[in-house]
């Protein structure tokens, strides 16, 4: 019998603003309508994670205390596994607060930091403006793919050495609203400031991911296509709207 996918949904009773958690739901479907197995665990606050045990980890986002509250707990070495996971290619898809966690540390627009996993290579700064509204840029690991969101932050995010942006924005503020980046990758992680519409309305996305986190358990990472009609029929709407 075929091992399944397993995904990790990290923090699901925190994390989980503006329905995140559709995502983990979005790659589950899209693999179950392809036959192939899958199993979706969710890790809680107080609960050990064995990153090895798992292929794939979702963390969604949050406001600036459920991060502080989670972070006694992540730092109990959830933070060290999930480091460890990440240099050893597996896929990560980080929304938001989560994406902010991967960082170096959050500081606050009065000048509080709040020190992070530190494993990628940039940090977050606050700012009393919140960057709100939907948004689109560029998906650079697929030329001429445009991923539409919703992004929410008071956070300005800005990338050091080693790492890369997901995309260029195009309609929105991205990062930092300043540099014209938007989220970053590394390895097989994606952490984007998109909120829960990411992956049901861009399923070129949702299949880059599976595809990354199938490449590293089986070798094989090419995925038979699905219709998505509808799916691209939101995203080609909504891109065309924001974009004129």
């Amino acid at each position: 019998m075929e091992q399944p996918l397993k995904i990790c949904h990290l923090y699901p009773d925190i994390l989980n603003l503006y329905g995140d958690r559709g995502n983990v739901l979005c790659l589950s479907r899209r693999l179950e309508w392809r036959h192939i197995p899958v199993e979706v665990d969710r890790v809680c606050v107080g609960e050990p994670l064995k990153a090895a045990d798992y292929d794939l980890f979702f963390i969604g986002g949050g406001q600036d205390f459920d991060q502080e509250v989670l972070l006694p707990d992540l730092f109990s070495g959830k933070d060290k596994e999930l480091k460890a996971a990440i240099e050893d290619g597996k896929t990560v898809l980080a929304i938001c607060g989560g994406y902010q966690m991967l960082g170096q540390y959050y500081k606050t627009w009065d000048g509080k930091q709040i020190d992070f996993t530190g494993a990628l290579n940039f940090y977050t700064e606050g700012v009393k403006k919140r960057m709100i509204g939907n948004y689109v840029f560029t998906f650079d690991d697929k030329p001429g793919v445009n991923i539409i969101g919703f992004e929410n932050h008071s956070g300005k995010t800005y990338l050091q050495n080693g790492v890369r942006p997901m995309g260029k924005v195009l309609k929105g503020y991205g990062n930092n609203g300043e540099d014209g980046t938007e989220g970053v990758r590394y390895k097989n992680v994606y952490g984007t400031y998109s909120h829960g519409c990411l992956l049901p309305k861009n399923p070129t996305v949702a299949d880059a991911i599976l595809s990354a986190a199938l490449e590293r358990k089986t070798g094989h990472g090419t995925l038979p296509p699905l219709p998505d009609h509808f799916e691209k029929q939101a995203h080609d709407t909504m891109e065309k709207r924001l974009l004129g």
